[in-house]
């Protein structure tokens, strides 16, 4: 919602509930140097919209829905009017454990998310996956390819967070090494309208991905450094190594960015592809390597 006008400010202010008042409560106590409640932060709209105290840049403010639960990511294929959704996976963004620091492209994932239950999936397909490319497709723009979609399972039920139109980054990482199907065939049948032919299949198992990054990231950090251990996955079954920021120096790879690798392990359960996935990081090495030590933490409260 964007409020603007003067009369039009007034009635949004009155009428707003708590909860739709939290992300301007956020904002306003960042400008107004504290807000404690409901009420300072309408006094601090005013301040702002009414009395002008920043001039024309109060003009509008625009008023978002304050989200809190769990994230979850869901990828799909479309052909345009079907889609088959992929199984679920659960990113970690914060550089540090306990979800600290700055916010990255992503420090590890794991697949399924035990908290995308059935009753939530059903939810989605009925008002979600299929309502977005049907719309979509009433817009006269039908869309071909990968939707990720970017969920958070709230109190009042699943919302959708984000879409992105592509494979998402470490979530892809975890979900296709448990895809049975040949991707090609998935991907031929969404550019040529077959999708609804295709029975979308995932292994019952599960899959964690550390990410293994150069210290410093995402801020400042060292590159160039020459990468060891990579022969060792060509020995195991079930183990991936993910090159992100690496580059050839003569014939030895070395880091080339912030997220270097992302270090794949299945198993038969979360626990046991989470131990896999660490144990599989101390196959590598590099001199700044840096990664999270809790990915999967969630895990152990689902």
């Amino acid at each position: 919602m964007i409020v603007t006008g003067q009369a039009e400010k007034g009635e949004h202010m009155d009428n707003m509930t708590d909860k739709q008042f939290k992300t301007i409560l956020e904002m306003v106590d960042m400008i107004l140097d504290g807000c404690k409640d409901l009420e300072e932060a309408k006094a601090g709209v005013k301040e702002i919209m009414l009395d002008k105290k920043f001039g024309t840049a109060g003009n509008e403010m625009v008023i978002e829905e304050f989200m809190t639960g769990r994230e979850v990511s869901v990828l799909s294929f479309v052909d345009g009017k079907t889609i088959k959704t992929m199984t679920s996976a659960q990113d970690h963004k914060r550089a540090g454990d306990g979800d600290t620091g700055l916010n990255t492209g992503g420090m590890g994932t794991f697949s399924p998310s035990p908290f995308y239950t059935k009753e939530v999936e059903e939810f989605c397909e009925k008002y979600v996956y299929q309502a977005t490319v049907d719309a979509m497709a009433a817009e006269g723009r039908p869309f071909k390819g990968v939707i990720f979609f970017g969920l958070m399972l709230t109190e009042d039920g699943p919302k959708v967070l984000e879409y992105n139109a592509r494979f998402g980054d470490p979530e892809a990482q975890v979900v296709l090494p448990r895809m049975k199907n040949d991707i090609l065939e998935v991907m031929e049948a969404c550019i040529d309208g077959t999708l609804d032919q295709v029975d979308l299949q995932f292994e019952d198992n599960a899959a964690v991905c550390v990410v293994l990054a150069s210290e410093g990231y995402p801020v400042s950090y060292e590159k160039g450094f020459p990468i060891t251990g990579l022969e060792e996955f060509k020995k195991h079954e079930g183990y991936y190594c993910f090159h992100a920021g690496t580059k050839f120096n003569g014939d030895q790879i070395v880091t080339n960015g912030g997220r270097v690798l992302g270090v794949t392990a299945k198993g038969k359960d979360l626990k046991e592809a989470r131990a896999n996935a660490y144990a599989a990081t101390e196959w590598v090495n590099f001199k700044n390597k840096y990664m999270r030590r809790d990915i999967g933490k969630a895990i152990d409260e689902a």
